[in-house]
């Protein structure tokens, strides 16, 4: 069983940044390949930025690329995603996921274990 707990979600205004952490317990974040997606209020849950099992390849949605950072820790069991010069629109439920197998990491329907999610809310 895997279990993923994020945290550091909030208010912030536009131009501002946040720190997503993503912990995992009851397993060992080495063995998968970490994400993070998000979902605004009525919109579909969308791929946000992922990272494979070692933190050398790493994978970000075009809207947020120069402005988001993945990364890991695997002997703390964490992925993190920093996010700066925040726009409205990256306002939503930011979820972490968690990929065994070698699947389209973009595809979120590849992945079986989630964390309950964090609020973003970017006011401008």
């Amino acid at each position: 069983h895997v279990h993923l707990v994020e945290s550091g979600g909030g208010l912030v205004q536009a131009g501002g940044s946040l720190r997503l952490s993503c912990r995992m317990s009851e397993s060992t974040i080495k063995y998968y390949r970490v994400s993070w997606f998000r979902q605004a209020p009525g919109q579909e849950r969308t791929f946000v930025a992922g990272i494979d099992w070692g933190g050398a390849y790493t994978y970000y949605e075009d809207s947020v690329k120069g402005r988001f950072t993945i990364s890991r820790d695997n002997a703390k069991n964490l992925v993190e995603l920093q996010m700066d010069s925040l726009k409205p629109e990256d306002t939503g439920v930011y979820y972490c996921a968690a990929l065994g197998g070698a699947e389209n990491i973009r595809n979120s329907s590849a992945y079986y274990w989630w964390g309950q999610g964090t609020q973003v809310t970017v006011s401008s």
